[in-house]
C-alpha cells in the first residue's frame, strides 16, 4: 500500500511531537544525556542494516566532505536532542515544541548573517513576528519578565537547541546533492553517539539521579530510538522527495499541535494563553515568510 506524501509528512510530525512529550515524561527516570546517547545507539543498531551497503558504496563522497559530516553529527545528533531533553527537565513539552517551531525563522536569520542572503519584506516581517512570539512564550506573556530578562532556564536551553538544529538544516541544504541521505544519516548517528559517550559516562558518574529501569523508561528509549528517529526519518524523507522541500517544510508546524495534544492528554499539562498567543505568532510568522515577493 502506497501512502500519499502528505500523510507521511503528517505521520512524521506526529511522531516528532511525541518525542517532546516522551522526553518530558521520563525526565525523572533517566538523565537527559544518557537518554540521548541510548536513543542514538538504538537508532544505529536498527538503521545499520538498512544503510550499510549504501554507506560502503558512498564512502568516498562522505570522506570528501567529512568536515561537514562532523558538524552535522555535532549539531543534529549530539547537541540538538540532548539539549531538548535537558531543557525538558525545566520547561513543559508544550513550550519546547512551540520554541522548535521557530526553526525556519532562525534559519532565515543565520542565512542573512552568515550567507549574506537578503530578506524580502515578508521574510523580515514574518521573522520579527515569530521572534515576538518566541519572546511571548518564554516570558509567559509577562512584560516584567522581559524587562528583567527573567526567563525559564529550560526555554533558553531549548532555544539553543533550535539554533543548533538550524545550523544542521542549513548544512543539509548546502550539501544537498553532495552528501547522500541515508549514508550521511548513518555516519552522523555513529559520530554523534561517540561525541556523547564521554558526557554520558561523566553524567552517570556524577549525577544523583538514578535510572529507573521500568517499562516506561525502556519503552521511551525504544520510542525515541526507533519511532522518533528511524520511522519518522524514513517517512519524512519519502514525503519530501515526493512533495518537495519547500511544500514539506510547512508540515513541521504540526509538531507543536501534536505535542500539545499529547501533553494535555497524557501529562496533564495546562495550555496557557501565553502559549496560544505566542504559538500563533510563531507559526503565522513562518507562513508569512513563505509568501513570494
Amino acid at each position: 500500500m502506497i501512502f500519499p506524501p502528505q500523510a507521511l509528512l503528517v505521520f512524521a510530525t506526529l511522531l516528532w511531537g511525541g518525542n517532546f512529550v516522551i522526553g518530558r515524561a521520563v525526565a525523572g527516570d533517566i538523565p537527559p544525556i544518557t537518554l540521548a546517547f541510548l536513543r542514538w545507539i538504538v537508532a544505529f543498531i536498527i538503521f545499520f542494516p538498512i544503510a550499510y551497503s549504501r554507506t560502503k558504496k558512498e564512502w568516498p563522497m562522505l570522506k570528501k566532505h567529512f568536515g561537514a559530516v562532523l558538524i552535522l553529527a555535532l549539531t543534529g545528533v549530539a547537541t540538538f536532542n540532548t539539549l531538548v531533553y535537558i531543557g525538558l527537565h525545566y520547561t513543559t513539552s508544550i513550550n519546547a515544541s512551540l520554541m522548535n517551531s521557530s526553526t525556519p525563522i532562525i534559519i532565515y536569520i543565520l542565512s542573512f548573517i552568515f550567507l549574506k542572503e537578503r530578506l524580502t519584506k515578508f521574510q523580515l516581517f514574518g521573522t520579527l513576528l515569530s521572534l515576538a512570539g518566541v519572546l511571548f512564550i518564554i516570558s509567559g506573556g509577562l512584560m516584567e519578565s522581559l524587562l528583567a530578562f527573567s526567563f525559564n532556564k529550560g526555554d533558553l536551553i531549548v532555544l539553543v537547541a533550535v539554533i543548533c538544529w538550524s545550523v544542521y538544516s542549513l548544512l543539509i541544504k548546502k550539501y544537498a546533492g553532495k552528501l547522500p541521505g541515508y549514508s550521511t544519516f548513518l555516519v552522523t548517528i555513529a559520530l554523534g553517539a561517540l561525541m556523547l559517550l564521554p558526557f554520558t559516562v561523566y553524567e552517570l558518574l556524577t549525577t544523583s539521579q538514578a535510572i529507573t529501569w521500568g517499562a516506561s523508561t525502556i519503552g521511551a528509549i525504544f520510542y525515541v530510538g526507533i519511532i522518533a528517529s528511524i520511522v519518522a526519518f524514513l517517512s519524512w524523507n519519502t514525503g519530501v522527495v515526493a512533495l518537495g522541500a519547500n511544500k514539506a517544510g510547512i508540515y513541521l508546524n504540526f509538531i507543536p499541535v501534536f505535542a500539545t495534544i499529547f501533553a494535555v492528554l497524557f501529562l496533564d499539562e495546562q495550555l496557557l494563553m501565553a502559549q496560544i498567543i505566542g504559538g500563533i505568532a510563531v507559526i503565522a510568522g513562518v507562513f508569512i515568510t513563505t509568501i513570494k515577493k
